[in-house]
């Protein structure tokens, strides 16, 4: 015995002492994870020398595992087993949901040390590597075809979402809404249904009712995309993601919850990626493009489109600006929130929630040196004055006004507080629009109105100028209409165009300004005294030429 133990060197001896004396550690730092175990209620592992199979590991993404310090070890056909180092996480609890509705399966949490789950993290390094996870709904083109072949409509569709599982559902419809060039998708939780709605060209179509069952994973599912809290249902909440297309594109996707009586409602919209809208394509008749055009290259002064919102004002600037855009010309703009990026122009952000304001970002940005400057909306007296300030120093200012219509933008910057004799000087041309269905081509077909119909088109056509009458034959009014086919979801619409009515600021016009308490309608008869074409001829002009319904002119107009 004494012989064996003269044997060893010092150095094994150093090396034996060093491996039990982390024995001792190790096993107290289990004993101490026992104990915290049973302090919060919860079974204790070891998960040392446990063989885990790879596909209980892809369960949980290698980087959220390390983010999160946890790990997968067991599944069977009933549960889940997971081990955690910090249980107390809120980012847990969002796991364990969306483990739950992804994969059907009760979920239990086990506590482990921080020794154990080092070493059961090793077992991540043997596993193939696979691509990153995205935060965000992967639609592939291969989805886009299979979906296209397999749907040919909304009701296809609302059979198809009925077989697959939540995350195949959401991706679904995420793929038929941009197939349907939907804007916004709502969900919404009813007493013994979950109705799905396409906003489309403007227009809400239900295109599915699922039975209530399906609302828990609907929900799950659409919270844990967009980073909400699963466990909050009686508070909205707001959040976002994306959708990766395989051409590397990325559409973003903000999402909107709100309680309702039978569960919550669910608004995701859909913010695809910009073209450059050029002026042509708007919608403004060639006379009218060339006046707009005209005023827009003034160097200073104010453009201002108004209408309710979702009537295209933000695009109608933003064709505007690509085609003001120059190397020679700087252009800023300030919106809430930055929607769609602009190439060649620098967009700031303006965020209320942090005290923020269009009036103090604007003075900063004067600071800047810009020839051109865009404000996302003129809310109040201090915005306007800031505005009309820049517009009579040598700066062309572009911006939005909520009226319905351009006679009402006078008065809409009286009623904030605005000095008539600095509005005058610094307009240069009010816009009023809105946007309607075009007919679509593909099945588009002459249609017969009724006689009374008729008669409310002659007599608005009657009031147009006169050399625009003379283009009309009054005794043969021929209208349009979409029959509905597969290309357009038998909607009979596809896409949207522009109706409008402005005017440039004249003497007559600056002096009527000038006047006290300006109304309304004195604006409006100064303007049909002045022979403006309003958005109803021009809406019913593009029915005549077969773009839109004589129908949905009046639907938008009245």
């Amino acid at each position: 015995m004494n012989l064996q133990q003269s044997s060893i060197t010092p150095d094994e001896a150093k090396a034996r002492l060093e491996t039990k004396l982390e024995e001792l550690k190790n096993k107290k730092i289990e004993e101490e994870a026992q104990k915290k175990a049973i302090a919060l209620g919860l079974p204790y592992i070891n998960l040392r020398g446990i063989p885990i199979p790879p596909e209980i590991l892809r369960i949980i993404p290698e980087e959220e595992a390390k983010e999160l310090s946890v790990i997968p070890f067991y599944k069977d056909e009933r549960k889940i087993n997971l081990a955690t180092t910090d249980p107390t996480q809120p980012k847990i609890l969002e796991l364990i949901e969306r483990i739950k509705s992804e994969n059907n399966l009760e979920v239990f949490i086990y506590l482990t040390s921080l020794i154990s789950f080092s070493s059961a993290f090793k077992l991540y390094q043997s596993l193939p590597k696979i691509r990153k996870r995205v935060k965000g709904v992967e639609i592939t083109e291969d989805d886009l075809l299979r979906y296209q072949e397999k749907i040919k409509n909304f009701q296809d569709l609302e059979e198809e979402m009925k077989k697959g599982s939540s995350t195949e559902l959401i991706t679904l419809v995420i793929a038929m809404a941009i197939k349907s060039r939907a804007s916004d998708i709502h969900i919404e939780a009813e007493e013994e249904n979950v109705k799905f709605r396409f906003r489309i060209d403007g227009v809400l179509h239900q295109v599915a009712n699922l039975p209530k069952s399906f609302w828990p994973a609907i929900i799950s599912r659409v919270k844990i995309l967009a980073s909400l809290k699963i466990n909050i249902t009686d508070q909205p909440q707001d959040g976002r993601f994306s959708i990766f297309l395989s051409n590397k594109e990325k559409i973003d996707v903000r999402v909107s919850t709100i309680p309702s009586s039978f569960g919550e409602s669910i608004v995701m919209r859909l913010l695809m990626s910009y073209s450059r809208i050029g002026l042509e394509e708007l919608g403004f008749r060639k006379k009218s493009l060339e006046i707009i055009k005209k005023e827009i290259e003034k160097p200073n002064g104010m453009i201002i489109t108004t209408g309710p919102t979702g009537a295209g004002k933000t695009t109608t600037l933003h064709a505007i600006l690509n085609y003001l855009n120059s190397p020679e010309i700087k252009i800023i703009t300030l919106e809430e929130p930055i929607e769609y990026e602009l190439p060649g122009i620098i967009q700031t952000a303006v965020d209320s929630s942090k005290g923020q304001s269009f009036a103090k970002n604007f003075r900063s940005i004067m600071r800047q040196d810009p020839d051109i400057i865009m404000v996302g909306e003129i809310r109040d007296q201090e915005t306007a004055e800031v505005s009309i300030q820049a517009a009579l120093t040598g700066h062309l200012v572009l911006s939005t006004l909520h009226t319905n219509d351009a006679a009402g933008a006078i008065p809409r910057f009286l009623a904030l507080g605005v000095k008539p004799y600095l509005l005058a000087p610094a307009l240069n041309v009010v816009i009023a629009q809105r946007l309607v269905r075009r007919i679509c081509e593909n099945c588009r077909e002459e249609v017969k109105i009724s006689k009374d119909l008729l008669e409310k088109v002659k007599k608005i056509l009657n009031d147009l100028p006169e050399e625009e009458k003379k283009e009309i034959d009054f005794n043969n009014l021929k209208f349009y209409q979409g029959r509905g086919c597969e290309i357009c979801q038998n909607i009979g619409y596809k896409e949207r165009i522009g109706i409008f009515e402005f005017f440039v600021l004249n003497k007559e016009l600056e002096k009527l300004i000038l006047k006290a308490n300006l109304s309304e309608y004195e604006m409006k008869e100064a303007l049909k005294n002045q022979k403006m074409i309003t958005m109803t001829q021009d809406g019913i002009l593009k029915a005549l030429e077969g773009i839109t319904t004589i129908e949905e002119v009046f639907r938008v107009t009245e």
